[in-house]
């Protein structure tokens, strides 16, 4: 292991990467595709129930007006672990989504693995799992 991999995280990385979730949710609301891959590295893919599916597919989704959010919203602060120079951030978040006019509400876990490098902080892997129901 290097000594980069043991350094520890600078002071405030916690805070902006929190911010950066926060920020990251009003883009998706924006449904503005460049403003949305300025959070993404260009190898980003996001997993869910569906598969894998890459950066350019789903801004291609964002900007053809297919895939759209109305509402994208954090529950709670996010969870931030910082490793030098990676991240992982774990949040709850709700939205509400269409796709090809179909409204989509969700409630999931979202877990984001963030980078820094010469462009700062941007996520590499977002993996979202469905939220469990309370008992009704």
């Amino acid at each position: 292991m290097s000594d980069d991999a043991s350094a520890p995280p600078e002071a405030g990385d916690a805070d902006r990467i929190a911010a950066l979730a926060h920020d990251w949710a009003a883009a998706m609301v924006s449904n503005d595709p460049a403003r949305i891959a300025d959070f993404m590295a260009d190898d980003w893919v996001i997993v869910s129930e569906s598969g894998i599916s890459t950066k350019a597919r789903f801004l291609a989704y964002v900007e053809s007006g297919d895939l759209t959010h109305s509402a994208f919203r954090l529950v709670g602060e996010p969870r931030v672990q910082v490793y030098g120079d990676s991240a992982v951030v774990t949040v709850r978040v709700t939205n509400t989504a269409h796709y090809k006019g179909e409204r989509f509400d969700a409630d999931e876990w979202t877990t984001d693995v963030f980078v820094r490098g010469d462009g700062g902080w941007r996520c590499v892997l977002s993996h979202i799992t469905a939220a469990a129901r309370p008992d009704v």
